[in-house]
Formats: structure tokens, sequence, C-alpha cells
């Protein structure tokens, strides 16, 4: 009998937990943690001015062998008002571009509220408003990737179950992103993420301390309560071969400090996927 392997797993650091630095303050954050594999945060290529921006990310990436594994936070669609549309399509478009330019495989998106529109509605609305992005991301290469949020921000998005978001996933020919701080005490949560590791493009990974009230208030992996290594075990098992992207966030994290919370954040979650064994 052949003993149980390890698979190398990558982990991915997101932009989104050095939420209070620019995108020059990331690379330099990078940089200064040896860290290689990172998630940009579209706001903040924004921000800094995209062209720019772009160009920065691009020299990283010749210079000091960064690779961007998503690109994250494009923004949602108001999917109630349709004239909105063509301007959040553009900026979804760009943002492809832009992935395909660095040699990136994901976007993350969030769907964006359903305002007056039932569930079904803005599913519907949704299909209708992402039709062309998702041509173009074919045409690309590039794999958009749904969110599932908490179902505290119908502000960002309307679909708060990893099993909605698969659902979804399937209806327009999309990807996933499994937000584990969001689905960690769904109902038969194996058993969903069995059934959909087809479609499960990136997994986010955080803590959640059980009594708090404030959101988003996360934690670094083995600090809280969620049992992280038991929902590994099951993604890695079920097939799953994608990026684990770390994405801390909150006050906890701003309290303790980038320089200390990430640092430990990817050691953790490193020795929990070392201690899983791939028969």
């Amino acid at each position: 009998m052949q003993p149980p392997t390890r698979r190398l797993q990558t982990i991915s650091t997101s932009a989104i937990c050095t939420f209070g630095l620019p995108l020059d303050g990331d690379l330099a954050f990078w940089r200064r943690h040896a860290i290689e594999v990172v998630g940009v945060s579209v706001a903040k290529l924004d921000a800094f001015g995209w062209d720019a921006g772009s160009d920065l990310l691009v020299e990283a990436i010749r210079t000091d062998g960064l690779r961007v594994d998503n690109l994250i936070g494009v923004g949602p669609f108001r999917l109630d008002d349709p004239t909105q549309w063509d301007d959040q399509r553009r900026r979804l478009v760009r943002s492809l571009e832009t992935a395909a330019r660095l040699d990136c495989s994901t976007i993350v998106f969030t769907t964006g509220p359903a305002g007056s529109l039932t569930w079904e509605q803005a599913a519907d609305a949704l299909e209708a408003a992402l039709e062309p992005v998702l041509s173009a991301a074919r045409d690309l290469g590039v794999t958009v990737a749904i969110e599932h949020t908490n179902s505290l921000r119908v502000d960002v998005g309307f679909v708060h179950t990893l099993r909605d978001v698969i659902d979804l996933a399937r209806r327009l020919d999309s990807g996933v992103c499994m937000e584990l701080n969001a689905c960690w005490a769904e109902r038969d949560l194996a058993r969903t993420i069995r059934d959909g590791i087809d479609v499960i493009s990136l997994v986010q990974v955080s803590d959640f301390a059980v009594g708090t009230l404030s959101t988003p208030n996360r934690l670094v992996p083995g600090d809280g309560d969620i049992p992280i290594a038991t929902i590994l075990a099951t993604l890695l098992h079920a097939g799953y071969a994608g990026s684990f992207d770390l994405e801390l966030i909150g006050p906890r994290i701003e309290a303790e400090g980038y320089d200390t919370a990430i640092p430990r954040a990817r050691v953790a979650l490193g020795e929990m996927l070392a201690t899983i064994a791939i028969t």
C-alpha cells in the first residue's frame, strides 16, 4: 500500500488583508514579507491609476516573480436599474483584460443588491447583465468567479449561501468564489462542496469568533471557531486544486497590525494544509 501523499497547495494573499494600504503599499508589503502569490484589489488599482498600476504590477511580475492569482473587488451591478449596467460591464471587461495581461486566471465578482427585485428576478437580471461579460471572459480565458456574501451585506450581493451560488454559477456557466467565512455553518456543507467542486474556482479563508456582532471582523485562521481544517480537508478530498486565498479584514486585524497578523495567518494556513493527507 502506498503511503498517503500531501498535495502542495497554493496560498494566495489578498490585498484585502492590507485594506488600509494603497497599491504601491501592497507591493512594498509583499516584497518585505516575500509574498509571491497575491490577489489584487481592483478598487486599489483604480485609485492608484489603472494604467500606471497595471504597469507597476507587470514590472513586479517581471522583476520580483510576483504571481497575481486573482483580481477582487470589481464591484456589483445595480440589478434593478439596467441603465447602470453598461458602465459596470465596461469595468468588468477592463478587469478581464487586465487579468489577461497579468496572466491572472480569475476575477472575483459579487452580484450586487437585488434592490426591489425578488431573488428569482435578480438572478434573471444578473444573467442578462453578465451575458456579454461572460462571453468576453471565455474569449480571454479568464474565469468570472461569483462570490456569495454574508447575509448582512445585502448592499453588495443577493446570494448568501454556497449552495445557491453554485446553482447560479451552473446556470451562468461561471465559476464560484467560496467565501469560507460566509458558509462554514451551512447545512450539509460537505455534500454541497462535493457536488459543486467542478465550479469552485477560488476559496477565501479567514476565521470568525462566535459572538462577534460586527462585520467584517475576521480573524487569523485558528484564532476563532470555524472548523477550517475540516473544511479544507473536504475540499481537497473532493478534488479541489485551486488556490486558498487569505482574506483578512476588520478591527482585530487592524489592531494586531498587518506585519504580524498576515505572516502569522500564512503560517497557520500552511500548517493546516500540510496535515491533510490525500490518498
